[in-house]
């Protein structure tokens, strides 16, 4: 690095530790990954904050270093970082990240790892398993799915027509676009059809579970950018969740799993809901690092 360049650095650097307003749900994002990420894209190389702390920083021309203050600036002012590259890191992929999806969060990991882990149970050297991941937003679940290389025919889908187009860019951008069929539509209502009642194996989902209430209190970095109806859980944040414990045992064949991702606080009132429902007798519960409840694997079994 040059002295130019180490100056700059540590004068941009000496502001966003003073100035940026990281979240609990970014973790991945510091005043320094922030930096090493705008400071590659101001070169052209677009990286996850994840990623650009992995690469040397280059040396920067005059128009990099104009086109480097700026993109500070737009972060500075709320602009997530992700938007900004275009980039998040999820399971190992570097996905585009754009403002038709939610932005993925390494707390989802939890729930794509669990996935991952059950598909390699549920395999059988005489049968494909047959995975149905719904609210895919960015596709990043159905992605780690497919990108784990668990031989399974997935197919996602998204009430959202943007979040649709832009997974099938996500799939495109990642080499999986081959294994992962997208549809439109509400919930698992795209897929209600006999080729797929009584028959998938897996039904993930990371759904909207924010309540309306603490939607209006969200930060305005959320807010403002990325989709309201990636949030909207309802009035009490447990909408969707619920309609998934009613609506899945049509799908799911005896034996399948249903894995969901739960938003804070509300994993015993959905783990009873699982319970009472009679359909799923085996009930896995997985914490997140701080022991809060966060992911939910229910095996569904038809004569419960």
């Amino acid at each position: 690095m040059s002295p130019a360049d180490a100056e700059l650095h540590a004068a941009l650097l000496g502001r966003l530790e003073r100035e940026l307003h990281t979240l609990p749900d970014k973790p991945e994002e510091s005043a320094c990954s922030a930096l090493h990420a705008l400071w590659h894209l101001a070169m052209g190389h677009a990286l996850s904050a994840d990623a650009a702390l992995e690469h040397e920083l280059p040396s920067l021309n005059d128009g990099a270093v104009r086109q480097l203050r700026m993109l500070v600036d737009q972060r500075l002012t709320g602009t997530p970082l992700a938007h900004l590259t275009g980039r998040q890191r999820f399971m190992g992929l570097e996905m585009l990240s754009g403002p038709q999806a939610l932005i993925p969060r390494h707390e989802s990991e939890l729930l794509a790892r669990a996935a991952v882990g059950l598909l390699k149970r549920l395999a059988r050297p005489d049968r494909t398993l047959h995975v149905l991941d719904v609210c895919t937003g960015s596709a990043n679940i159905a992605a780690a799915l497919a990108n784990a290389l668990t031989p399974a025919l997935i197919h996602a889908a998204d009430l959202s027509p943007e979040a649709i187009a832009f997974a099938a860019q996500n799939l495109a951008h990642l080499g999986l676009a081959d294994r992962i069929e997208l549809r439109c539509g509400d919930l698992l209502a795209p897929f209600d059809e006999p080729a797929f009642l009584g028959q998938i194996d897996l039904i993930t989902c990371n759904p909207p579970y924010i309540s309306a209430a603490r939607r209006q209190t969200m930060d305005p970095e959320i807010r403002g950018h990325e989709p309201e109806l990636a949030f909207d859980g309802g009035p009490l944040g447990i909408r969707i969740l619920n309609r998934l414990v009613k609506e899945t045992p049509r799908w799911l064949r005896d034996g399948g799993w249903l894995a969901l991702e739960v938003g804070a606080g509300q994993g015993p009132a959905v783990l009873h809901r699982l319970s009472a429902s009679g359909q799923f007798p085996l009930i896995e519960q997985l914490p997140d690092a701080s022991g809060e409840l966060r992911v939910l694997l229910a095996r569904h079994s038809v004569t419960s």
